[in-house]
């Protein structure tokens, strides 16, 4: 299948931007650049209930995290939740890059979203990120009920990076015996950072990320290879994904991360996970941020939210 001709008419767009690739900037102005962008191809912010900044206590100091009431909840409702890591590399994004999607979520899911800002590297290199999401989600789960949240439903979730980070997350907990969360939403994740698939070959450049861009994102995250079979970077490799929640995993076909993302859902769903797993063949990654420029964005993004609530309220899901 052909990339989607949407696609192909951002991809010229970007062609002819006269800004320079991620790889080729400093960090910092590498984090203005893709702050600054996001607008251009994102749909208008969804209203909320209410939009307020919490700061959870995290190993290296306060973690701002943004907390998204859905539109028309009542104030006492007890709600999900979902709680988010943005994508970016571990190295750019935050939680203004991630603004519309949370919103999104949260109306779309009939749920709180909890958006994590965590630390980035590379000021704050591997494993920096990983505790600070663990940290904020034992945090958000020990203070549901002070938040209006219900305890046994609180999903992780997140894209890219941010979906390697809310996989790692459920592996920690089952691992160190914390309450697990009731779901994982997994949206084109980073799972292998040995990058050996076929699609870092097969998608290596023209498609927004590109394999120079990837090396960048790793050699400021996770510079020492021997971190690379560390489960907490490549959730991949963990020597068992059984006992870990539902996961809704997807991913574009025009994405250098394809492979590994399908990889992980076969792979959660081979060891018992009930796994549900859903391509976008003529997508690239990051898309789903796009819903200004790109229809299947939107597609996309109804899927996730239709996920979520099934995972919510698996008694209203038909059989």
């Amino acid at each position: 299948m052909s990339v989607h001709a949407q696609v192909s008419v951002l991809l010229e767009r970007v062609a002819r931007s006269p800004l320079p690739p991620y790889h080729e900037l400093p960090p910092v102005v590498a984090r203005r650049v893709y702050r600054d962008t996001r607008g251009v191809t994102s749909p208008a912010a969804p209203e909320m209930a209410a939009v307020t900044l919490l700061l959870v206590s995290g190993p290296g100091g306060p973690l701002p995290v943004r907390a998204y009431r859905p539109s028309g909840s009542a104030k006492d409702a007890v709600l999900p939740a979902l709680v988010f890591f943005h994508g970016g590399g571990w190295v750019i994004g935050d939680l203004d890059t991630h603004d519309v999607a949370c919103r999104q979520l949260s109306n779309g899911a009939r749920c709180m979203v909890f958006s994590v800002e965590y630390r980035l590297a590379p000021e704050a290199r591997f494993p920096a990120a990983v505790d600070d999401c663990i940290a904020a989600t034992r945090y958000l789960m020990a203070q549901a009920a002070t938040l209006g949240v219900d305890p046994k439903r609180i999903a992780v979730g997140g894209d890219s990076a941010g979906g390697n980070l809310a996989a790692v997350v459920c592996i920690d907990a089952r691992e160190s015996r914390q309450p697990l969360p009731c779901f994982q939403l997994l949206i084109y994740p980073a799972t292998d950072q040995r990058s050996g698939h076929d699609s870092h070959v097969r998608n290596a450049e023209g498609y927004l990320l590109t394999r120079k861009v990837l090396n960048y994102f790793r050699g400021h995250y996770v510079p020492n290879e021997a971190d690379w079979l560390d489960w907490r970077a490549s959730p991949l490799v963990a020597t068992s994904l059984a006992g870990l929640p539902p996961a809704f995993v997807l991913t574009a076909g025009y994405d250098p991360l394809v492979d590994e993302g399908r990889a992980y859902a076969e792979r959660l769903a081979a060891q018992g996970v009930k796994t549900e797993y859903r391509d976008f063949p003529d997508m690239v990654h990051g898309f789903l941020l796009m819903g200004g420029v790109l229809d299947t964005a939107n597609e996309a993004m109804g899927a996730c939210c239709a996920a979520l609530r099934g995972a919510f309220n698996p008694s209203e899901v038909p059989a």
